[in-house]
């Protein structure tokens, strides 16, 4: 779980704006907790913007407006119901849980070709799919893509993150960043190969 300290709040137009008081990672369609900053700001919601500038309110269509001027850094941005509050400063934190499940243990298994898995295998799989599952998001997000949680975005996605859990899986045991005991120098450890960086659309990022 993740936790940030919230410093301003802002409410216009039924819309609610924090700001932390360090760069966070939420994403647009994410689910975050805001506590112990104030009535109506406190509760569960959607992320629904991550503005960079300062909020000034909605257009007659409903569009978000901002002053281009005043650049302010990591918000968050999200519907709430209530009296309008100006900027201010403010207490209280942002939290939540990044929880990415689009592989499971037996499409590693699958994709590995070993047919039934033992115990400590099925336990150690599942430790890989929990991997991959959350290192093809994280490496997703940082190139710019906003994906579901829940869902992989397609099939060529979710076949990266399969091939990434097998990876995982065949290198247990493979540890070689330490030296040797016969004075020869160690080989190499390696990162994600070329087909698993193409399937997963990394590290070509999303947006310019």
């Amino acid at each position: 779980m993740a936790a940030y300290t919230v410093t301003h709040k802002q409410l216009l137009s039924n819309y609610a704006v924090l700001q932390t008081l360090t760069p966070n990672d939420l994403v647009v369609g994410g689910t975050f907790t805001v506590g112990s900053v104030a009535v109506p700001f406190n509760g569960t919601f959607t992320v629904y913007n991550l503005p960079e500038y300062l909020f000034i309110g909605v257009d007659d269509e409903g569009d978000l407006l901002f002053n281009y001027e005043i650049p302010v850094p990591n918000q968050v941005l999200y519907a709430c119901v209530g009296t309008d509050v100006q900027r201010t400063a403010s207490t209280g934190t942002i939290t939540f849980t990044e929880t990415c499940t689009w592989i499971t243990a037996a499409q590693i298994e699958d994709w590995l070709g070993i047919g039934t898995a033992s115990a400590l295998d099925t336990a150690f799989l599942t430790q890989c799919a929990s991997a991959a599952n959350s290192l093809a998001f994280t490496r997703r997000q940082e190139a710019g893509y906003i994906d579901s949680l829940t869902t992989s975005p397609n099939g060529q996605v979710t076949l990266g993150a399969i091939s990434l859990g097998g990876f995982f899986y065949r290198q247990r045991g493979a540890i070689t960043d330490f030296a040797t005991f016969d004075g020869m120098s160690a080989g190499a450890s390696v990162g994600l190969s070329p087909a698993i960086k193409m399937l997963l659309g990394i590290p070509k990022p999303a947006v310019a």
